[in-house]
This record gives structure tokens, sequence and C-alpha cells, in this order.
């Protein structure tokens, strides 16, 4: 079958491979590891050469129409409704406080950068072209769930300690309209549509040659964190285990269909499944830790990064593409 001729060949893509051995030096307790500053440097090299390629692709768009206008919307609403059913679930299936279920919620709304670049190079792999407005979806859907989690903790807040801690201010609401990630994936965005093919021909020794090698280092290094965070897995029940891998399946396939009920291409509709399936574990975690001192970091950050980002690379990107190709009939 076609998805386990996918699956074989992500599982054995060098950059999955190179996951897996900072996971096994991980385990190993081996002094391999990766700077902080060198990783963040990753990440920005990730989020700049999504951003300037799909600006590019953008600019050779002949135009943007109703479907992709409503795609758009389509992907916010995902982003403020995802918290909220998760929030549910996790209350009525854990043993999670009300804040704690929101924290954890609040990353299965957001995106997952390094998830949807793994997508991208996935579809390169197999020559599949995809809209470049999918990147503008992608930072549309960062901080919207953001908010929609913080309003739940608040609420919790409120009815727990008659609003003696608040989940809103004035500078986490700062830090959300200037928040690095999407500032540079709108901005590299930009960069892409105003030049274009000859800009992208400029850039390419730097920004399209070396993608795949740098995603290699990154994921060497997020297998390394990954063992790192399999620690915080004890404290799981069965139940915050399956959410973590159901829950970001329901959200792949709703992203799939919509996509296809409006029209949109397989490549594109495939992307849009992984960024409704993807959890975030870079901005959601930056904001809680300002907003929700209270909830431990252990309470959400295994979830997502030792059980939904491994699923998600691993397994559940050729699940979606097989998806996708069963509901394109190809």
């Amino acid at each position: 079958m076609d998805i386990f001729a996918d699956l074989s060949q992500n599982l054995l893509s060098p950059a999955i491979l190179f996951f897996f051995l900072g996971v096994l030096a991980g385990v190993a307790k081996s002094d391999l590891s990766v700077p902080d500053s060198i990783s963040r440097y990753f990440a920005l090299y990730l989020m700049m050469a999504i951003g300037f390629k799909g600006g590019v692709a953008l600019a050779q768009t002949p135009q943007i129409d109703g479907p992709v206008i409503v795609l758009g919307l389509a992907g916010l609403a995902f982003s403020l409704t995802m918290p909220v059913l998760g929030y549910m679930l996790l209350r009525g299936t854990t043993q999670f406080r009300r804040d704690e279920a929101a924290a954890l919620a609040t990353h299965y709304g957001s995106i997952s950068i390094v998830t949807f670049a793994i997508a991208i190079a996935f579809l390169q792999a197999r020559n599949i072209d995809y809209g470049g407005y999918i990147v503008a979806i992608a930072a549309l859907k960062e901080a919207p769930a953001i908010l929609v989690g913080l309003y739940l903790a608040h609420r919790a807040y409120r009815a727990e300690s008659a609003g003696q801690q608040q989940a809103f201010t004035p500078y986490l609401l700062r830090d959300l309209a200037t928040n690095g990630a999407v500032i540079l994936l709108l901005g590299s965005l930009v960069i892409g549509y105003l030049t274009g093919p000859v800009g992208h021909d400029m850039v390419a020794p730097f920004l399209i040659a070396p993608f795949q090698g740098v995603l290699c280092m990154f994921l060497l290094d997020m297998g390394l964190v990954v063992a790192r965070q399999s620690a915080g897995l004890r404290r799981y029940t069965f139940s915050v285990w399956a959410f973590a891998v159901y829950f970001p399946i329901s959200g792949g396939v709703l992203g799939i269909l919509v996509s296809r009920a409006l029209g949109i291409d397989i490549g594109t509709s495939f992307l849009f499944g992984v960024l409704c399936a993807s959890a975030s574990y870079i901005a959601v975690p930056a904001a809680l830790k300002l907003a929700l001192p209270r909830v431990e970091p252990s309470v959400y950050l295994p979830a997502v990064l030792a059980i939904t980002f491994p699923f998600n690379v691993l397994i559940g990107i050729p699940l979606y593409f097989a998806l996708a190709r069963t509901v394109f009939g190809v």
C-alpha cells in the first residue's frame, strides 16, 4: 500500500534518521549537545526559508480567489476553536486542573513550524507543488490560540481566587503582537513576494540549497530535547497519552476535508491538515511561562514534545498524506 511506502520513505529520510540519532544519544546520556544559540539560529533559518519560498510561490500565483480567503478564515477558526475543544476533552477525561487543561490544549490550536517544514520536505521529495499562501495561513494560526487558552485559564483563576491572578497583561499582549516567529515568517513571506523569482535565484545558495541540511541538524537537537522530556511522561495517565495522539489526528483529518471541500489542491490541503494537526512547542510555552507561572512546564511539554511531535513526524505526516490522496482520489 502507498501509505506503507510513504511511511518507510519518511522513516528512512536523513532528517528523521538524525532525529532518531538525537533521541538515542539523549537516552544513552551522551554528552552530545547543540548550544542554545545554534539551535535558535536553526529555528530562525527554517522560518526565514519557509517564509521566503512561500512568498516567491505566492508571487507566481495567478490570483488569490475566494476559496483561498475562506481557507485562511478556516485556519483562524481552527486556531480559535481547537483549544476550547481540547480543554473540554481534557477536563472530561483527565485529572488536570482547569488552568493545566487550558495550558495543554492551547498548544494544539497553534502550530509547529518544524513539523510544517518536515511536511514541506516530504512534498518536495515527491515533486508535489503547494500554494505559497499556506505560509501566511501558518503565521495567522500562531497567536490566536494563545489568547483563547489564556482566556480559559483566566476564567479558572477568577473562579478559584476571585481574580487575584490575571492571565492577561499589557506586556503579554505586546509580546504576542511582536512575536518574533510571526514577524520573521510574515516578513520573509513579504520579501519573497516582492522579489519573486529574481530574489529566489539571488538567495538560493543560502535559503534553498542548505534547507535539508539545516533541518537535519535541527531535528538532531529536537531528538535530544525529546529524550530529556521523556522523563515527564511517567506522570501521565492513559487519557493524556491518548489525547496527544487522537486530538492532532482529528485536527489533521478535519483540515484536509475542509481544504478538499474548498477545491484546494492536494499539496496545499495536505499542508493545511498538518498545520491543524501540529502542536506548538516554541511560541506557546514561551507565552505560558510568562502568563501562567502556576502551571508547571512538565504538564504540557512532555505531551507536546515527546508524544505529539514524534508521532506527527514519524507516522502522522505519511498518514495525513495518505488521507489526502484518498480524498482526492489519486
